[in-house]
């Protein structure tokens, strides 16, 4: 299969690459992205033929059905690290919170975070592809907290290849910034910089298109290729989990074949949403994608108004920073494939030139169609946390923005809704313990692991009890039920309960 480019051709680069190359040069012309020129059709057939089948298969077969260039031998040897998760046969499981309502759970990588999804295959396949053709390469990545410590540990040692990290000094959780300047790789370089998400994608985006660092690179065999989503080859990984859901829910007897569903993701970047968008075209039942941001709202104005205007907005640090992003790099994918290159490449530079763009009212009613989105702020983090902790679930701050969505935005209550747990609470433990306290007390990450586990294990016992008491209760009734004839048996049974 081939593949195109956002904002059309310059003349000078392919009009149509190969999957490797468009893993190994992520950047198309004129500062664009690259597309499939097709998707492949995954119908009802394919979904019926994968409910027996584990993950690892479904996502070869899903690989298979873009035919990429890249060797059977080379894609199962990728696959295998899912073997390294906490359940190798289902590395993100679906877990049933509400009779219509279901999470599923990106976070039992090595990283603990749903970067290990896309980011463990997609880095042995980088690694294989640059290996085979003897070629080293610089592999920048730049991170809201998530990206790095998962880009770090899958290229970690790769032979021939460097990675150059840039995180926002301050503006992670304490745990993503130790996963990230702990890691003992030899290759690995780890930068903070003294600025936010955007401004370390920005300088990502403008070395990658830099022809005068590529020069230099090149003085020392060096070539330069990139571990955020602006490359495919994490896309390509992040459609499959959206395929596993659907099945999952298939499995428990939630759904059955052709039933829709929502998707209800948390996003910044708008990557994980964009393979949920690919599914759907690609023959996945959804209803609707329900897109979750938190107070630096970009995505919520952009699919409510049709503009998108970062115009004197300043970015708000939040405790829920994986989505504290105003330029999301892949909403372009979407707008592509809806409106065309020549259209992309208008608001793309309308965006970077004049700091907005607006879509037409046709426009904005297509993206409606399929998108709908909401915000929501800290406040409703944490009420949402300890909600749902109250209940028996605990949920990260990213994961408990979807909540809104959820109530809110969707028309047909009737149908299933997952959302993605895209982060382990232990990455924000700090958050939840103010959950847990009510209070926005900022802790350091260990010392609110350690008060957080404790008062969980309180938590926990005290249901545990409650639980075991109700069903006493139960048990009893139903044994004077059986017994109500019988008033000296009964007497007996009220004196051994009383």
């Amino acid at each position: 299969m081939s593949f195109i480019e956002t904002r059309g051709n310059d003349g000078v680069k392919p009009n149509e690459v190969e999957f490797s190359y468009a893993i190994l040069n992520p950047m198309a012309s004129f500062g664009g992205l690259y597309v499939p020129k097709e998707l492949p059709n995954l119908g009802a057939d394919f979904i019926a033929d994968h409910i027996d089948k584990n993950y690892k298969e479904l996502a070869f077969d899903i690989l298979k059905a873009f035919k990429i260039d890249i060797d059977d031998s080379d894609i199962n040897t990728a696959l295998n690290l899912y073997d390294n998760f906490d359940d190798a046969q289902n590395p993100s499981p679906v877990v049933k919170i509400k009779d219509d309502l279901f999470v599923n759970e990106q976070y039992h990588g090595p990283t603990r975070a749903f970067k290990d999804m896309a980011l463990q295959p997609f880095g042995s396949i980088l690694s294989s592809v640059a290996k085979k053709m003897g070629e080293n390469y610089l592999i920048l990545a730049a991170t809201s907290g998530d990206t790095g410590p998962a880009a770090l540990n899958t290229f970690k040692n790769k032979d021939g290849i460097k990675v150059a990290c840039l995180y926002p000094d301050g503006g992670t959780s304490d745990v993503q910034k130790l996963q990230m300047v702990t890691e003992d790789g030899s290759n690995l370089k780890v930068i903070g910089i003294n600025g936010n998400f955007d401004d370390a994608q920005n300088a990502l985006k403008r070395l990658l298109d830099s022809d005068t660092f590529k020069a230099e690179l090149a003085k020392n065999n060096m070539k330069l290729s990139a571990a955020n989503s602006v490359n495919f080859g994490r896309i390509i990984f992040q459609i499959v989990y959206h395929f596993q859901s659907y099945l999952e829910l298939l499995r428990q007897n939630e759904i059955t074949l052709g039933d829709e569903i929502y998707i209800n993701v948390p996003s910044g970047n708008f990557g994980n949403v964009l393979g949920a968008y690919y599914a759907r075209l690609m023959g996945l039942p959804v209803k609707k994608l329900l897109v979750s941001s938190n107070e630096n709202n970009i995505l919520t104005q952009w699919l409510t108004t049709g503009m998108y205007d970062i115009r004197g907005k300043k970015l708000i640090l939040t405790k829920s920073p994986a989505m504290d992003i105003l330029k999301s790099s892949n909403i372009e994918r979407v707008i592509y494939d809806m409106f065309g290159a020549a259209r992309t490449k208008e608001l793309m530079e309308s965006l970077n030139t004049n700091g907005y763009f607006e879509h037409t009212s046709e426009e904005l009613a297509q993206l409606n169609d399929i998108f709908s989105a909401t915000c929501s702020d800290d406040s409703f983090g944490l009420k949402t946390i300890k909600t749902f902790l109250d209940n028996g679930y605990l949920t990260d701050p990213h994961t408990a923005s979807c909540i809104k969505a959820y109530d809110e935005l969707r028309d047909d209550k009737d149908i299933k809704t997952v959302i993605y747990s895209t982060a382990e609470w232990t990455k924000f433990s700090s958050t939840v313990l103010n959950a847990l306290n009510e209070d926005n007390i900022k802790h350091k990450d260990i010392d609110a692991l350690e008060v957080s586990l404790k008062t969980m294990e309180q938590l926990y016992h005290n249901q545990l009890m409650i639980y075991l008491m109700q069903k006493l209760i139960m048990i009893q009734l139903l044994i004077k039920k059986i017994l109500k004839r019988n008033s000296f048996c009964l007497d007996k049974l009220n004196s051994i309960f009383n």
